[in-house]
Order: structure tokens, then sequence, then C-alpha cells
């Protein structure tokens, strides 16, 4: 499931240094053969306890996380949406992504100079999103001269295509982004043929000062990022891009104990892994045995068969059935052997939809 989030957000707000932090978190490409990754993308490991708990309980040779990738954006600047600076690359390069982390800076800094001259991290979010939703009128407007003609002409399909482009236009043309509007099923189909930028889903990264790690909640610009992200009902992850940047080189213990001066139970980094996952109906389901205990990332009402071709196409074309049981389960009970005895292992078909948590053995006839 090669889904990307890409990070975006104006000069000097942290960015790079965030980034830096995930390439620096990146997973061995020797796990991962046969990808290649451009500089400008890093693959991280979702965390995940059930993995750790897995492992520890059937003790495999070899343990595979599941991974989550990152595509760092060209920095924006005002009127990208019209080329200036790096836009046209800029925008196109979020059109490729899947969902947006808009990095917002929340720290005062003298010895950090801000494009626009102070911190003001609404005039910064305001700032992007108007960029975006410039770029995604345009888009609806050459369309709608490409189409209005047709359209009048009792073209069914002209028309209802019309119809969607004309909820989308006055929205967009109030400041508000294309995911605001709800669509139907068949209003959906049309929608996504025109790749908005702002149909993406969208987590706004508030970047804190160390000293506002522990309760972010004193920090008054993130409680400003808090307020206007539950308005738009977007999430918001408070991260500390420079202690992420010193978190990835260490190694557990010392991470941990880093963690416990700060009065963190979590680096925001793998916060952020999470939310990103979740935001785009990522689920993560599991194989185990004694070779080799990995986690895969399908995306949430996949059937069993869809499921089994992640791992290899042959799974899904000649899938018979999926011998299933959930992760809850095996804790509880504690082997797989206990599970039999409990009838809690199930045989699923064809119209099995994959659930959070579950390990599968696939059996397949091609």
């Amino acid at each position: 499931m090669a889904l990307t989030a890409g990070i975006v957000g104006l000069p000097n707000v942290g960015k790079s240094t965030l980034f830096n932090a995930i390439t620096n978190a990146q997973v061995e490409a020797a796990n991962y053969p046969f990808a290649t990754i451009d500089p400008n993308v890093g693959v991280v490991e979702v965390p995940d306890y059930r993995l750790d708990k897995l492992t520890e309980m059937i003790e495999p040779k070899k343990t595979v996380p599941t991974t989550f990738e990152f595509t760092d954006i060209a920095g924006l600047v005002r009127g990208a949406s019209r080329g200036e600076g790096l836009g046209n690359k800029f925008l196109g390069n979020i059109r490729e992504t899947d969902a947006i982390c808009e990095v917002v800076r929340c720290f005062r800094d003298k010895d950090v100079t801000h494009v626009d001259g102070d911190v003001d991290p609404i005039r910064d979010i305001e700032t992007i999103n108007l960029e975006l939703i410039m770029a995604d009128l345009e888009t609806v407007e050459k369309r709608i001269g490409r189409l209005e003609k047709k359209a009048k002409s009792g073209d069914k399909e002209a028309k209802a295509e019309m119809s969607v482009l004309e909820k989308l236009k006055p929205t967009l043309e109030a400041n508000k982004p294309a995911r605001s509007i709800e669509f139907d099923k068949e209003e959906m189909l049309i929608v996504k043929q025109y790749t908005l930028l702002t149909m993406k889903p969208l987590i706004y990264v508030a970047n804190l000062g160390e000293e506002d790690l522990e309760d972010p909640m004193q920090n008054p610009y993130y409680v400003q990022v808090l307020e206007f992200a539950k308005e738009e009902g977007s999430d918001v992850v408070p991260i500390c891009a420079k202690i992420e940047a010193e978190l990835v080189g260490m190694d557990k213990e010392e991470k941990a104990m880093f963690m416990q001066d700060l009065g963190i139970e979590e680096s925001g980094l793998d916060k952020l892994i999470k939310e990103a996952y979740s935001l785009l109906g990522l689920r993560t389901y599991f194989t185990a045995g004694v070779q080799e205990v990995r986690a895969w990332t399908f995306k949430e009402g996949m059937t069993a068969p869809e499921m089994a071709g992640i791992i290899h196409s042959d799974f899904q074309r000649g899938f018979i059935k999926a011998e299933t049981y959930s992760f809850d389960d095996l804790v509880k009970y504690g082997s797989e052997h206990a599970l039999k005895e409990a009838g809690k292992i199930r045989q699923e078909g064809k119209q099995y939809v994959g659930q959070d948590g579950d390990i599968m053995l696939f059996k397949f006839n091609v």
C-alpha cells in the first residue's frame, strides 16, 4: 500500500528539520527489496505495540513492521498558485500525495527569522490554504469553460458534471476547501477526476518550542491552531521538530530516558505517523509464524482476497479461504493451540471484510 503524506509549510517553520528527522528514522532499504525511493521520500516504520507483543509471544526468526511514506514538498511562498517561487513544482508534488501534513510554526526564536516578520500561525495556515484553494479554483474554472457548451446542449454526462462544478466554484470562491462540501457517491466519482488539492485529508503539525512539549495547551499559538482546526474538522499533532531530530539518533533506552525527562510518553514523529496512517483509512493485519512475524497495511473495507493480494497477486487470484483470529484473542488465550480449543480461529471466505488487528493465514491454489 504505497500511500504517502506530503509535508508542506512556509520557509523557516521547521518543515525541513522534521523531514530530516523522518529520513534519519528511515527503515533499512534491505528489508524492502526492489523499492527505489526518491531523495525527497522518507519511509518510516508504523509504530505498533502489537507487533512487539507478537514477537515476544512467538519468538520468530524475523520481525518486519509495516511502513508509511512521507514526501518533502518544495517550500511554498505566497503566489504559488500563480507560479511564484517553485509554485508549479510545489502544487504538482502535492497532487501526487494522498494526504497533507501542514507544518505550522508555534515557537518564538530570535535566531530563526519568519518569512512574514513575526509568528502568526493562523496567517501562515491561511496563506497555504488560500494557495491550494486558488489552484483548485483555476482547475474548476477551466473545466467549466470546456464543458459549458456541451452541458447546455443537453448532454447528460456533461450536465451531471456541471452540477458538481457548480457546487465547487462558489465554495472555493468563498475561500473554503473542497472537502467541506458533502458529495454523494456519483458526485465523488466526478470530483476524484480533478485531483483537487483541497479534497485531500489534512493534518496540522504544530511545531512547538521544547519548553511547551509537556503541556502544549500553555502555548497560545498551539491553542489558536487547535481552535482553527476544530472548526474545519481537522486534527492537530503537537511536535518539536528540533527534539525529533535529536531523538532519532538515540537507542531505545536513551530515547525512553530523554522522553521521560521531557515529560512525554510518545515522540511527536510516532504520533504523526499514526495520525497520517489513520487519516487515510489505513489499517494493519498480521501474518505470524516462527519464520516471520509481519505487519501489513490494508485499506479499511478491503475483503480477505484483496488483503491476500497485498502479499502476492497469486494469493488473491487463487484465494480459497483465510484462517483468521484476532490479536486481542491471542493475547487473551495465550497461544494458537488455546485459540483452537476455544473455537476462536475462524475460516473466512471471499466476502469477509478485514478488521484491524486480524492475524491471517491465506489458503490459495493457482
